[in-house]
């Protein structure tokens, strides 16, 4: 193992030649070269080593690297002599979407031909300076100079020249080395997702489609080809030509150890270190489940953790998370309140298939299961249904701890202004109506607007916008209390309950109503009125009492909501 942990370092290359920390996974350049698979699709979450796995198969196969075969020496893969004579010897393409992150089709599209003239421009001297016909290099020159316009220009130049440019590159290197290309295309699936958050899916869809069909599919000159990602997006949205493609998700009994670290590594890592705490790093890191292995840790974490010697949240500070922040702000209220189980430490049971449909996302909650899935967020526990022909039924779980205060971290986000948050919350627990008021007011004045910029504005489900509010709002204090929704207490189902760990801290019962002339309310006094008495007739204190907290101890709260006004008051 390497001396110097180095973080952020995704080139294969640069790790071996300073000696840095480095977990040996060059047996999968055997396994995935033994099974001689035409096209592979590898799906795991972010940060768990897609990119640097990328470049050690760019390290190990490309002709360009073949003075890096040292780079292999007391790795795994040298053992075998016969790996010994193929390294170095293939051309290959690689290229990462990573940063195909732009609000615009157009922007998208031009930072696409700007990656792909980087690898023209590889291979440029090399051919123009070749025994290939004067016709190929023409070929090669247009293609390229249609890139580098693209690179200069805002509208659109000639898109189907760019959908088969690697295909043209790929005949041309084949014409050159003698031997076809392979093909490694990381984060391939990061334009979709950008895509689907800015509003031009099926531009991009149809740009994608056609691309990966001349490249993967009709391209004769490709030998084998690797694509990773977060997420499966569906056969019939881009890959609905491609028959020879063999996809291998985190249920997938293949590959299970190669992306992220097994519990193995991590403590050996450790030891050699000289860090002892393994139960609190498996606590915080363990707990993704890839294929049946399980105990699978997230490199990004565990190199962080490594090099500081202190468990915190690293994962979320790696990307905006935003289209799982959009998801879930935007979800049904059904879909909430099942994420709040998984925060109290439950299980939700659903269908899922593992093709991530993004047309759906907006309407089929088992798609965002399955995208939650992919994004490393929840781990399959069990599956309860297996039956040919039908979808699986999974029981699902929280990932790990650091999982679970990412996802408190983002929902706290949401409500954050200033000190307003925290200032309501020591409010609520202190029993004070009148803080409880003004800050109450002025988070719903600069949070509605936010929340009504989604698919579901909170005029359509105004009581669920105000319970799903006052849930972010308090997700800081889940490590000092039980927070409960919509569960059954004496007579009825209470809105919101906070039981605390120590009984002698003060407990909170919360009702919710939406001001409704048909339930003969004349003011917001009225509702407010009605829900205070429906938590007395309905005796939700019942549950807190029976946990030991004292009666003096438990504030009832009633939430009256018109619109953006907002009253509180407490029993």
């Amino acid at each position: 193992m390497g001396k110097t942990v180095a973080i952020g370092v995704q080139d294969f290359g640069q790790l071996r030649e300073y000696d840095n920390f480095y977990v040996d996974k060059t047996y999968f350049i055997k396994d995935w070269w033994e099974n001689r698979d035409a096209v592979t699709l590898i799906t795991r979450p972010r940060r768990f080593g897609k990119t640097l796995t990328m470049s050690m198969l760019d390290h190990f196969f490309s002709v360009k690297h073949k003075k890096d075969a040292w780079m292999f020496e007391g790795l795994s893969i040298w053992e075998n002599a016969k790996y010994h004579e193929l390294q170095g010897t293939y051309p290959v393409i690689s290229l990462s979407f990573a940063g195909v992150k732009q609000d615009k089709f157009e922007d998208a599209y031009g930072k696409i031909c700007s990656l792909l003239l980087e690898i023209y421009l590889q291979y440029e001297e090399e051919l123009m300076n070749s025994q290939i016909s004067e016709s190929d290099k023409i070929n090669f020159k247009s293609t390229q100079n249609v890139l580098l316009r693209q690179k200069e220009e805002t509208s659109l130049v000639c898109l189907n020249v760019v959908e088969d440019a690697i295909h043209t590159l790929s005949m041309q290197l084949y014409k050159y080395y003698g031997k076809k290309v392979l093909i490694f295309l990381d984060e391939y699936d990061t334009p979709m997702q950008e895509a689907y958050l800015n509003g031009y899916w099926k531009e991009m869809v149809s740009f994608i489609r056609n691309m990966f069909n001349n490249a993967f599919k009709t391209n004769p000159y490709m030998e084998r080809a690797i694509l990773t990602g977060i997420t499966r997006i569906s056969k019939e949205s881009i890959f609905s030509d491609l028959n020879n493609l063999v996809v291998i998700t985190s249920s997938t009994n293949i590959y299970e150890d190669v992306f992220g670290f097994t519990e193995n590594e991590v403590f050996h890592a450790m030891d050699k270190i000289g860090l002892a705490d393994k139960e609190s790093v498996k606590l915080w890191y363990d707990g993704f489940v890839f294929g049946k292995l399980k105990d699978i840790y997230n490199p990004w974490s565990i190199t962080q953790y490594l090099r500081t010697g202190k468990t915190d949240l690293y994962w979320a500070n790696t990307s905006s998370n935003g289209l799982i922040s959009k998801l879930l702000r935007e979800s049904e209220y059904d879909f909430k309140m099942d994420f709040e189980k998984l925060l109290e430490g439950e299980c939700v049971e659903t269908e899922l298939d593992e093709q991530v449909i993004f047309d759906q996302l907006d309407d089929d909650p088992d798609a965002v299961w399955s995208l939650f899935l992919a994004s490393g967020y929840l781990k399959i526990d069990s599956i309860i249904r297996d039956d040919p022909g039908d979808d699986p039924v999974y029981r699902l779980s929280l990932t790990n701890l650091e999982v679970k205060k990412m996802v408190q971290k983002l929902i706290k986000g949401w409500f954050k202004k200033g000190r307003v948050l925290s200032k309501f919350v020591a409010a609520l627990l202190q029993g004070d109506i009148r803080g409880m008021n003004l800050y109450m007011n002025d988070i719903v004045l600069n949070t509605m607007s936010y929340f009504d910029s989604g698919k579901r504005p909170s005029t359509k489900e105004p009581e669920n916008f105000y319970h799903g509010l006052v849930l972010g709002l308090i997700v800081e204090k889940a490590s000092d209390y039980i927070v409960r929704s919509n569960r059954e207490s004496g007579y009825g189902r209470y809105d919101i309950v906070m039981e605390p760990f120590d009984k002698k801290e003060n407990a909170v019962i919360m009702e919710f109503k939406v001001f409704d002339e048909e339930d003969n309310e004349k003011t917001l006094d009225d509702t407010l009125a009605n829900a205070l008495a429906q938590i007395e007739e309905k005796k939700y204190e019942t549950d807190l009492l029976a946990a030991g907290v004292t009666r003096d101890r438990i504030y009832k709260y009633g939430f009256a909501f018109e619109g953006k006004k907002v009253k509180i008051a407490k029993v």
